[in-house]
């Protein structure tokens, strides 16, 4: 454990740095010329959530704005955040508790899309906390004491569970997460090596089909319709680069407009950017994919992130929001 925070403060540092580095740059990779589009390079996650992009380049609405979209994948905000923060990237997708912490800790972040969004409905959304089908628990009450698998400790995951065990009436400090990957959950489930594991689509639709139950929706307990996730900059590029950031924005309104409209073509879309079996796919839930950030949504997972010990300090939201 304390090498890991040893790592955690050194990958902080490294990104302050980067952010300071990148102070009075301009920002930003894109370039244009007078007789073609902008270039501008998106870093995403290869999830179900960021269907839209894909969508929205599919269907010209970035082209529209006059944009030549480069998409490029990596695993998660560890690589996603410097990228943008030093400029080798325009924009980046992260969930929001990620950009919380990062805001907290100086990062010049500025969210200027949403990304994804719960679909507000208890047993009906695209992430959750499963059991097995014998075992005792039956409620996020009853994860009390036992050993959840979360996807990254001290993240959105672990912090919207302990806010379905509060909710449910039971002692969120007395529950031990452990880090696992979405892929290697199943099989330690199914192994005994945990109690309980918090899931998103596709692992979600698989864990139900094997038989497994669901006992909490986590984002749905935490708050209505939760902003999960977004698209983000620089400070710095947005300073420097208005019309571009309104231009990516104007297209990701779009974007996610046409997903909401056209669940069939996300589903359908998965296959291009991910190994997710086309019958996995069908069977799937959709997060919502909304119009704009819901501020309540941020204002409670900062006060999870305090709460929960993620942070000390609260960030300047109105700064970090679009």
């Amino acid at each position: 454990m304390t090498r890991i925070r040893a790592a955690l403060a050194t990958a902080s540092a490294l990104l302050l740095a980067l952010a300071l580095s990148a102070c009075g740059s301009g920002g930003g990779s894109s370039t244009a010329s007078d007789s073609g589009p902008t270039m501008v390079k998106v870093t995403v996650i290869p999830i179900v959530d960021v269907a839209p992009i894909y969508l929205g380049q599919q269907q010209g609405f970035f082209k529209n704005q006059g944009l030549d979209l480069q998409l490029s994948t990596a695993q998660g905000g560890a690589a996603i955040v410097p990228a943008v923060v030093s400029g080798q990237v325009d924009f980046g997708f992260s969930n929001l508790t990620s950009l919380i912490v990062g805001a907290s800790k100086g990062l010049p972040l500025k969210i200027v899309a949403p990304g994804n969004a719960s679909t507000g409905v208890p047993g009906k959304d695209f992430g959750g906390v499963v059991v097995k089908a014998d075992s005792p628990i039956q409620s996020a009450k009853d994860l009390v004491g036992k050993k959840v698998a979360v996807n990254t400790l001290n993240n959105i995951n672990d912090t919207t569970v302990r806010a379905s065990i509060r909710a449910a009436g039971g002692d969120a400090t007395n529950v031990k997460f452990t880090e696992l990957g979405f892929p290697d959950m199943l099989p330690a489930l199914a192994n005994g090596n945990v109690d309980a594991v918090q899931v998103v689509e596709p692992f979600l639709a698989t864990a139900l089909k094997s038989g497994n139950r669901l006992v909490a929706s986590n984002y749905v307990d935490t708050a209505a319709n939760l902003t999960i996730a977004g698209y983000f900059t620089s400070q710095q590029t947005a300073k420097a680069k208005p019309d571009l950031v309104k231009r990516f924005a104007a297209a990701m309104q779009e974007s996610l407009k046409y997903s909401a409209d056209h669940p069939d073509a996300v589903r359908q879309v998965l296959s291009t950017y991910t190994k997710i079996d086309p019958a996995v796919a069908a069977a799937l839930t959709l997060p919502q994919f909304p119009d704009r950030v819901d501020q309540h949504s941020a204002q409670v997972l900062t006060d999870l992130a305090v709460k929960d010990g993620l942070i000390t300090k609260a960030p300047d939201l109105p700064a970090l929001l679009p």
